[in-house]
């Protein structure tokens, strides 16, 4: 039986009446054939996408089972002995995506039939992830000695005792009703070692176990106290007993790009640079600048900073201030050195505060070498310092000489910084005032603190009264030679007979 009629109906009709898959099947038929023959190639049509469906509905739910994990928590233990090192980990088995994990019932973890695929999970998320150097050679691959299944409620990492103690121990009762990803894998590697006294170091490459991961990494001596590491992501190599060139070198990067990177910090000594665009005038702004800091910076880290929560955001308000009150004396045209170096000097004081918030998670990478860390801190932000007035000088030299006229220049890129550090203090001020201030306990740990800060104040004002002096004289004994100079009479020249 011909079919035109019902062809002329398709060719009018399909494109609405029917989805895409049967169009694609129907303008595959043959013009006017076989009803038999277009009804099979439909049906077949419709089988292939039903097929194509339900595997897509598959791979979605295999997906939905296997999701990344958003926050996760890894523990790591390292302690070397005689020619070993012994790791123990624990990591979330959620995190394990690549792992088909045996399951039994509504989906508990088959305990009973774990070990292989708990082993396989160990060194291809682990084991492979973590990098161990003795000294400078990179220790080979670590053995799996034991892997235990813990509940998220055990707490026998707390230390390498107890967490050595639970992975050697017995393990969970078979019986026991946990479903896979509720549950914690706790590890024990064996890295061969030539001795234990050597200087060990890592990178705990366990990023990718979730999209934010923190590490809790504790380093125990032979004979010396534990060293604790938190960090977030991949930190890169962390020395766990660094020398103190390497502790110096690490903290002199890191005050180098930390005042690269600090705006607030690099505004405040625009504003410094502007009136003076020599480096000999600008000697002891930028020294008096960089005492201060130092001071502070290393009081907070030796804990003699408030540690009250309204302390940085007021630290950060009193930093844009700063920064306002710089250009605004810019503007008016108040700047004599002698009154620049003092003001430098109270707002370094202000600003090392602000160098201390950034140390506070690393500092723990400073091993035993608190003080040369701290110090080789502030060497690496004078260098940063250094070399932004190498750029500032000759920029503003060259806006001052060849775009606009010196005082002009002064007062409309002043008045650009001020505008900015403005709105910094409006909205960290706005920040403040959302915390409430107590008034702090009188006690012995105040008065001590307090002591502590009266008498750092006296040695400052000491400091600063005897620089005040020495600069003082230098500028009378140079202010009496010029008027010697000007005052004394000046022979005549011999006239030529």
């Amino acid at each position: 039986m011909h079919l035109d009629f019902f062809w002329k109906l398709r060719a009018k009709h399909t494109p609405v009446a029917f989805g895409r898959p049967i169009l694609f099947a129907c303008q595959a038929l043959p013009l006017p054939g076989n009803l038999a023959v277009m009804l099979s190639r439909l049906q077949r049509a419709l089988v292939l996408c039903a097929v194509v469906f339900a595997a897509l509905l598959v791979v979605c739910q295999s997906a939905a089972a296997h999701d990344i994990p958003i926050d996760v928590t890894a523990q790591l233990i390292a302690k070397p002995a005689g020619e070993h090192l012994l790791l123990l980990a624990r990591v979330p088995l959620k995190a394990m995506r690549d792992v088909e994990f045996p399951v039994r019932g509504p989906g508990y973890l088959d305990l009973d039939h774990a070990d292989t695929q708990l082993g396989e999970a160990a060194n291809l998320w682990v084991g492979n992830a973590i990098e161990i150097y003795e000294g400078e050679s990179r220790l080979p691959r670590p053995r799996v000695v034991e892997t235990r299944v813990s509940l998220e409620s055990d707490r026998s990492f707390i230390s390498y005792e107890d967490a050595l103690a639970h992975v050697t121990g017995p393990r969970l009762p078979s019986t026991t009703q946990v479903y896979w990803d509720q549950v914690m894998l706790d590890v024990l590697f064996d890295y061969p070692i030539h001795s234990d006294q050597a200087r060990f170091s890592i990178h705990p490459g366990l990023g990718r176990l979730g999209e934010r991961v923190v590490i809790v990494l504790r380093f125990q001596p032979p004979g010396g106290a534990v060293r604790a590491f938190e960090f977030v992501g991949d930190p890169g190599l962390v020395r766990l007993d660094p020398s103190w060139q390497q502790a110096a070198l690490r903290f002199i990067d890191l005050g180098f790009f930390h005042i690269l990177g600090g705006t607030d910090h690099l505004l405040f000594l625009f504003c410094l640079v502007i009136p003076f665009r020599r480096f000999r005038a600008l000697v002891p702004v930028v020294t008096a600048f960089t005492v201060a800091h130092s001071i502070t910076l290393i009081a907070s880290a030796y804990n003699l900073a408030p540690n009250f929560l309204w302390f940085p955001p007021l630290i950060e308000t009193l930093i844009a201030i700063s920064i306002l009150y710089m250009a605004i004396e810019n503007i008016v045209g108040v700047t004599k050195i002698q009154r620049r170096w003092m003001v430098a000097f109270g707002f370094g004081l202000v600003h090392g505060f602000g160098f201390s918030f950034a140390l506070r998670q690393t500092l723990q990478f400073a091993g035993s070498h608190m003080l040369a860390s701290l110090l080789s801190f502030n060497v690496g932000v004078e260098l940063g310092q250094i070399l932004m007035l190498a750029l500032f000088i000759p920029a503003l030299e060259i806006l001052f000489r060849y775009v606009v006229a010196e005082r002009i220049g002064t007062i409309i890129v002043s008045a650009l910084v001020a505008h900015t550090a403005w709105h910094w203090m409006a909205d960290r001020a706005n920040i403040l005032s959302q915390y409430r201030f107590q008034r702090p306990a009188l006690n012995v740990v105040l008065l001590a603190v307090a002591m502590r800060w009266m008498m750092a104040l006296l040695i400052l004002f000491g400091l600063a009264w005897l620089a005040w002096g020495v600069l003082g004289n230098r500028m009378d004994l140079g202010s009496a030679r010029k008027l010697w100079a000007a005052l004394r009479p000046r022979r005549s020249p011999p006239s030529v007979q």
